[in-house]
């Protein structure tokens, strides 16, 4: 049954109508006619039947009543995240996981919730355990009225445990960065889901942050070393992350914070081989993760590896292998479109038993031109100022020598070295991959570091203050968690074609929030509708939102 509208002459008549079936076709009949429209409307008789009749809705009821301010909620939590990173866990296997990982073990709260609201709490409001512990009271993850701080806390440690001796690598496996922790079997049943995908892991991205301590940073786990963060002066850890080439995280290493990168890698790997069953890695990085000794290390292993050479700083490629001759051979062309790859020309140079890929990117190249052209324009008014300031400034100095006295001036000879460089850059790789294919397996890399950046930034794991080994590596182990969670949301929500801004999705699923409200002896819930990417996020993950209004 529903009300229409039925124009007649000049006039427009509202009627009650009802659906019925006859002789297998579904026919409308008339039930009444309340009158013409603009009569009921200027009278006030349409708003006033709607009101009586909403006497017999609830929904209806509950509404009116909560436009004219009858009612206060009594509560108010935040729906749209745990509806959708619930749906997430769930399908990801996560709670089974935890529930056959807590087999024999008796815990008087629930673990795994602690874990969910810590990850949780990662993606939409970073910050510590105690933060966490208040925060989750505003959203409607469940079962959470009886925790406590201390089950936080109690969870961080289970998490980062190290397993029993007889789970740990053998002596004869090598040197070990850090012990098999009890979140180690959470990375390999997460692995062990999705290995029907893909046969092995065949191509492996690793990258390495540093997070500071305030405190003293644990037990052994907070060291004095490089920091990234520029607080050379506070104790910190490492985070060694590593992707596969779809961009999917895999493990993460948990290390004291003067290990250095170069040092990491090889039992990073010699791990990864140990707990996937890998047999056949290709490692792409930056030269910066690799050197000379870890590439021979790597070579006797029968790892393969792709690396980003430093142009400028190794002779060898600065004066032999820019300087060899040959064709490019194009393996994308100028753009036509915007969303087009960016151009790549590739060559091979062979030096003794070595393989260098020189890449070419004619826009990159047209940049550089223009960038070292607005520069040297800019430091020939500078010396006309006076050049003593101009020597700290490291993108005018690369330009400038030395004069007469204590004058400096353009040296036209660095200038043009300087452009031998430009939209270039040089791999090294000891697989037999073709040119093109290596040089685009690079090229993911700066797509894999993306994901870094939003680890990195995104993710915050800061603030920390716990005092323990392993309660620091629960607590950071969560922002890993919370990074699987935020790329399978990613993932989902690409393979529809939808392009969406990680802060304003978030900001999105916040605004779904459902409100309590009591009307005389009933209780009722009102979900507010979802608005911009929230409704993105929910189909991504399939979930259905049910009715606005429902009796509790």
């Amino acid at each position: 049954m529903f009300a229409r509208v039925k124009k007649s002459g000049d006039y427009q008549y509202v009627q009650v109508v009802h659906n019925e079936r006859v002789d297998g076709r579904v026919c409308q009949r008339v039930i009444a006619t309340l009158g013409r429209l603009d009569v009921l409307q200027e009278s006030g008789q349409l708003e006033g039947l709607l009101e009586s009749l909403a006497r017999f809705s609830d929904h209806a009821a509950v509404l009116n009543a909560l436009k004219g301010n009858q009612i206060t909620p009594t509560r108010t939590v935040h729906l749209g995240p745990p509806l959708v990173f619930q749906r997430l866990w769930e399908e990801l296997g996560l709670p089974g996981i935890f529930e056959r990982l807590l087999t024999g073990r008796k815990f008087e709260f629930p673990l795994e919730r602690v874990v969910f609201i810590t990850v949780l709490h990662r993606l939409f409001a970073p910050g510590s355990d105690r933060a966490a512990e208040r925060w989750c009271r505003q959203y409607a993850v469940g079962q959470i009225d009886d925790l406590e701080l201390q089950h936080f806390y109690r969870t961080m440690g289970w998490l980062g445990e190290p397993l029993p001796p007889d789970q740990q690598p053998p002596a004869a496996a090598g040197p070990s960065l850090t012990p098999r922790l009890r979140k180690d079997l959470i990375e390999e049943a997460l692995f062990g889901r999705r290995r029907d995908l893909f046969s092995n892991l065949r191509l492996v991205f690793i990258d390495t942050t540093s997070i500071y301590f305030e405190g003293r940073g644990g037990e052994s786990i907070g060291r004095r070393g490089h920091s990234k963060d520029h607080r050379p002066d506070l104790p910190q850890m490492i985070v060694a992350v590593v992707l596969d080439d779809q961009g999917w995280p895999v493990c993460c290493e948990l290390l004291p914070g003067n290990t250095a990168d170069i040092k990491t890698l090889i039992p990073v790997i010699d791990r990864l081989r140990q707990r996937f069953g890998i047999q056949d890695v290709c490692v792409v990085a930056d030269r910066g993760m690799i050197s000379q000794q870890t590439m021979a290390e790597l070579s006797q292993r029968d790892l393969r590896y792709i690396l980003g050479a430093r142009l400028r700083n190794v002779k060898e490629i600065r004066q032999t292998v820019l300087s060899r001759g040959g064709r490019y051979r194009e393996v994308h062309g100028p753009r036509s479109k915007s969303k087009d790859p960016s151009p790549l020309k590739v060559k091979q140079v062979l030096v003794e038993e070595r393989r260098y890929i020189v890449c070419h990117n004619e826009e990159q190249a047209r940049k550089d031109r223009a960038d070292r052209a607005a520069i040297v324009e800019k430091l020939s008014e500078q010396l006309k100022q006076g050049s003593k300031s101009l020597v700290g400034n490291k993108g005018y100095r690369k330009y400038l020598s030395a004069g007469g006295g204590s004058a400096f001036q353009i040296d036209e000879a660095k200038v043009r070295r300087d452009a031998r460089f430009d939209g270039k850059w040089v791999l090294q790789t000891d697989t037999e991959l073709p040119a093109e294919e290596v040089a685009l397996r690079y090229k993911d890399l700066l797509l894999v570091e993306d994901i870094f950046r939003t680890m990195k930034t995104i993710l915050q794991t800061r603030p920390i203050y716990h005092q323990c080994d392993d309660t620091i590596r629960g607590h950071v182990f969560c922002s890993f968690l919370a990074l699987v969670l935020q790329r399978e949301l990613q993932s989902r929500l690409e393979a529809r074609g939808w392009v969406t801004e990680w802060q304003r999705l978030r900001d999105d699923l916040d605004e779904l929030q459902e409100l309590t409200l009591p009307l005389g002896e009933k209780t009722f819930a009102i979900r507010t509708p979802p608005v911009g990417d929230a409704g993105r996020a929910l189909q991504a993950a399939g979930v259905a939102l049910g009715p606005a209004v429902r009796l509790l």
